[in-house]
């Protein structure tokens, strides 16, 4: 799914960033003032970053542990990113953010419009369908959901090491460590992904939206979703009634394994899905686009991994 936002007047930004720092010598992270024991901000300060959503919040903290204060512009999971609007402190985050790490791809476009309204050009962007390296199929769009690629989320950890190391030099070192321990911890993962493949390639499931689809297709199954119905759930529109007869005979007919269900932008449509699926004994694997309460990426991919495995085996 994609997401959207209205950009904010600069004025209002600057106006908020005057009422911020205030009469007291008070400052946000890494903008000077004092740390605790009078120690001077700028020897000790976090490097500033904003990420788009919490997924990527949580892997730059992974990288940056606690020389980073991350602001995640959306990290609800009760919240659908399309009713997204930008808040005048997120504004403001952005207009002082040494590092952005964005999605791309159509995801999360408000992410360049805020920034051009904080007037931020120097901060290094990182667009993580970019460091993927994906390019759309012939005719058609790229699955921008590249979270739910483990490569790219690699290849992604060690791209903001680098940037990371740019910014504080004299961390350098420990970003690159904690990136390569965090690289280490997604080989495990794909290593069950593996797994899954070695006793289940060529499995068909069903999706509600493209969402899941590179690990779907990491694991060896087969995505039997008719794309009209995937297409008309990500883009919000209503699914044609021939769609969505071809996606509940999946179930009445028991052609798929499984399905994954993005249970962060349910509605009528995709419920009558999931009744069918459950009505028909049909395993059903929840997931999401923001991590949940509690739980760091890795943690949150392989309890989504086990339980698709879980429900190819039952």
């Amino acid at each position: 799914m994609r997401v959207s936002a209205l950009p904010l007047p600069m004025a209002l930004v600057a106006a908020l960033a005057l009422s911020l720092s205030g009469c007291d010598g008070a400052s946000a992270p890494g903008t000077g003032g004092t740390e605790r024991g009078g120690a001077p901000a700028s020897a000790v300060a976090a490097v500033p970053v904003v990420a788009s959503t919490n997924v990527y919040g949580d892997i730059v903290r992974q990288v940056g542990g606690d020389k980073v204060d991350v602001v995640s512009l959306i990290s609800d999971p009760a919240q659908d990113p399309h009713s997204y609007e930008a808040g005048t402190r997120n504004q403001l985050a952005l207009s002082r953010a040494r590092v952005v790490v964005e999605n791309g791809g159509g995801y999360d476009d408000f992410v360049g419009r805020m920034l051009r309204a904080a007037d931020n050009p120097s901060a290094d962007v990182i667009n993580a369908v970019r460091v993927s390296g994906r390019t759309p199929p012939a005719g058609g769009e790229i699955n921008e959901h590249v979270w739910y690629d483990l490569p790219t989320v690699g290849r992604l950890a060690a791209r903001i090491a680098d940037s990371l190391a740019k910014a504080a030099p004299g961390d350098g070192d420990l970003f690159r460590r904690n990136a390569q321990a965090f690289q280490g911890r997604l080989k495990a993962l794909e290593a069950e992904e593996t797994r899954i493949r070695s006793a289940h390639a060529g499995a068909a499931v069903a999706v509600t939206e493209p969402v899941p689809l590179y690990l779907i297709e990491a694991c060896g199954l087969r995505d039997r979703t008719p794309p009209d119905f995937a297409e008309a759930v990500e883009e919000g529109t209503e699914v044609s009634p021939g769609s969505m007869r071809q996606m509940l005979d999946l179930f009445s007919g028991k052609t798929v394994e499984a399905l994954v269900y993005n249970q962060q932008t349910s509605g009528p449509q995709t419920e009558k899905v999931r009744q069918a699926a459950k009505d028909n004994g049909i395993p059903v694997v929840p997931v999401n686009e923001t991590l949940p309460p509690g739980r760091d990426y890795v943690g949150w991919m392989k309890s989504t991994i086990e339980e698709l495995g879980k429900a190819l085996n039952a």
